[in-house]
Formats: C-alpha cells, sequence, structure tokens
C-alpha cells in the first residue's frame, strides 16, 4: 500500500493501485503545483517497479551526426548551421566508418545517428550512410534518422515512406529514435518548428515502422512554450498509436536547453521540473515499458533521483554528443561504464547492460553477446 496522503491524489492513487488507466483530466490534476512531489514520485515508482523491478538499464553506445548543415529554421535548435557557416560541416565517409571503428573500439553496441538536412546532399548520400557503417561493423545497431528527416529524404527520393523505411532497412537500419516529436499540439509546434514534419507525418513514420517490425523510442520536449495540457495531450497521443501498434520500447522526456537558441530568453527546466515531468510520464504513458533518464539533459544528480520517480534508463555512455551540448547542457561529454554503474548503484538500483532492444549484454573482455530480453525480477 503506498504512503500517499495527499486528498488530490487519492482518485488517482486508487487508480494506480488498481492498474487502471489514467484519463487526459488525472494527467493535467498531477500537473498541478499543489500536487506533493514526494507523492507523486512515490505513485510513479510502484508503475516503475511493477514494470521493470529493481533494475536500472544503461548501454554502451556512440552518438553520429553526419551533418550539421540544415534546411530548417528551428527555433529551438543550437545545432544547426547555414551551408556556408564556419560552423557547417559535412563528414565524410572516411570520417563517419572512423567513427565506427572507434564505437567497436569502445565496445559499443549501439550508433545513435541523427543530424541537419543538407540540401546539396542527394537521398543515396543518407542511405549510404547506413550502407557503409553496417557492412564494416555489422555488430553494431544502428539506430538512425528521426521522422524529419525520413520525411525530408521522402521528398528528396519522390518516395513513399514505406519504401524509405524499405531502403533503410535492407542498407542496415536497426531501429529508429524518438526526436523530432517536440510538442504535438499545433498550437505550440507552429511556433517553434512550424516549417518541418507535422504530427501527422511524426506518427505516420512510426507506425509505417512498427508495422515492418521496426522498434522504436519517443520523446517530448518540454520546458520552453507549451503548457501542461500540452505535455499531457502530447502523452495520451503516444499512448493511443502504441495500443494500435506496440512498437514504441522507451519513452524520453528530453528538458529543453535554451542557451544559443531562439528562445535563449527562456530560463531552463528546474530539476523540480524535471523530476515532475518524468513522474507524469510514467504514470500517463502505462503501456510503454521504459522510461529514460536521459543524463546528458538532466545532469548526473536529477537522473539519479529521476531513478525513483519512474525512470528504469539512464542511457549509455553516450560519446560524441553534440546537439545538446550546443546548447547549452554542461553535462560530460561521455562516461564510462563504471560511472554509469556507479551512480546507479548510488540509486539503489541493480545496474543491467542492455543492447538497443532490450537484451542483457554479457561481456567477456572485449567481446560480447546479446542474451535473452530482460524481465523484471530475471
Amino acid at each position: 500500500m503506498l504512503r500517499t496522503s495527499s486528498p488530490i491524489l487519492k482518485p488517482i492513487r486508487d487508480k494506480v493501485e488498481a492498474g487502471e488507466r489514467l484519463s487526459l483530466d488525472d494527467g493535467l490534476v498531477l500537473e498541478r503545483p499543489d500536487v506533493p512531489l514526494p507523492e507523486l514520485g512515490e505513485l510513479a515508482n510502484l508503475v516503475r517497479e511493477r514494470k521493470n523491478g529493481n533494475f536500472a538499464y544503461y548501454n554502451i553506445n556512440t552518438h553520429l551526426n553526419p551533418t550539421n548543415v540544415c534546411v530548417y529554421r528551428c527555433v529551438f535548435c543550437a545545432f544547426r548551421s547555414d551551408l556556408r557557416d564556419p560552423k557547417g560541416y559535412v563528414m565524410s565517409d572516411e570520417q563517419i566508418l572512423a567513427r565506427g571503428a572507434e564505437a567497436v573500439e569502445n565496445g559499443c553496441t549501439e550508433m545513435h545517428i541523427v543530424g541537419g538536412l543538407h540540401h546539396q546532399r542527394k537521398y543515396d548520400w543518407y542511405v549510404n550512410v547506413i550502407r557503409i557503417l553496417h557492412e564494416a561493423y555489422p555488430e553494431l545497431h544502428l539506430k538512425a534518422w528521426t521522422p524529419v528527416e525520413i520525411d525530408w529524404f521522402c521528398r528528396l527520393a519522390k518516395k513513399s515512406v514505406r519504401e524509405v523505411l524499405e531502403d533503410m532497412v535492407g542498407a542496415g537500419l536497426g531501429s529508429l529514435p524518438g526526436g523530432g516529436a517536440e510538442i504535438f499540439h499545433p498550437e505550440v509546434r507552429n511556433q517553434i518548428c512550424e516549417h518541418k514534419a507535422d504530427s501527422h507525418r511524426w506518427f505516420e513514420v512510426h507506425r509505417t515502422a512498427h508495422a515492418l517490425g521496426l522498434r522504436s523510442n519517443c520523446t517530448m520536449l518540454y520546458g520552453h512554450i507549451e503548457q501542461p495540457y500540452h505535455r499531457i495531450d502530447h502523452l495520451i497521443r503516444l499512448r493511443e498509436l502504441q495500443d494500435e501498434t506496440g512498437g514504441f520500447q522507451t519513452f524520453i522526456p528530453l528538458a529543453f536547453h535554451p542557451d544559443h537558441t531562439g528562445l535563449s530568453h527562456i530560463k531552463k527546466p528546474s530539476s523540480l521540473m524535471d523530476l515532475r515531468v518524468m513522474a507524469v510520464s510514467r504514470l500517463v504513458l502505462d503501456n510503454v515499458p521504459h522510461v529514460k533518464a536521459y543524463w546528458i539533459m538532466l545532469g548526473i544528480g536529477t537522473a539519479q533521483v529521476a531513478l525513483s520517480y519512474g525512470a528504469d534508463d539512464i542511457d549509455g555512455t553516450v560519446r560524441h554528443e553534440l546537439i545538446y551540448h550546443d546548447a547549452g547542457a554542461t553535462t560530460p561529454e561521455v562516461q564510462s561504464v563504471e560511472e554509469l554503474r556507479r551512480l546507479i548503484v548510488e540509486a539503489g538500483r541493480e545496474p543491467v547492460e542492455r543492447d538497443t532492444l532490450y537484451h542483457r549484454v554479457d561481456r567477456d573482455g572485449t567481446h560480447w553477446h546479446a542474451g535473452a530480453a530482460i524481465t523484471a525480477g530475471a
């Protein structure tokens, strides 16, 4: 039995204890500032432990951003660059393969690939990024391309979403990340990223990916101009697609970093807001197996605490992350496995290395293999 005593939370507490689904109105109650945060965390932790026991997952991964040149000018983005900007870059095949070699040498099981939409690079160039990495390093799982990028590839190649995804799978794509979701509601989306793929297109890409047997993640960018209603609406829309396809494996709430963006006047979300969003997300997204505390954005301390506020995953070593560091993230640019495991143990959880698809990773020196899917208590 939970210790929650707040009368505001009692009807929701009863639902959570009974395993019943929360409504949009319930979600809005959870967002109220007079709902005690520790009690909200206690509720989220109940759901977290039902799904994942005492496990806290991490992986050994690296990021690859093949280019930062982008046709879009999203107001919240500090990563993008114009073609002739000194900051702009495009990686060569040799540089991309060198990144793959570094990943393998450092024991990575996953490469996370996203970047800008370079208007002078043809569709085949993007397919080739996947192909050359997969051919050279087939042991690396390639998690690549947000729906915004897939939508751009469709325009370049004059192909359908399904055709583009089939091309990418044929080249070696393993799964999709969850970026580009931002906030789905048009009241917000039209202000922060009006020209790029809309929410309907985002869902089309993930729905199609799931139909092809691909797993994917999902995200929400919070702490900018959105309001509580927009966040709950966003979570409900994700939950509805998960009801339909079951293809989402992890939800990642992304804290907005305002530095060097068109919204630099906005204050970065507080740790208290981070934890509230984490807990509310875990409670509303009852059908998504995992919730990630992305330490790059949250900071180490908040990510640790989040493991008691609904999160069961702390991400990974995250070599070469650029997008959020360009926006002012002051977290380290890489974490060692030893440090990740220490952080998890300090939080009272059992560290488990996973691969991208949540299989337990077993290591023998520099060699590794993925075992069976992880289940709570196993």
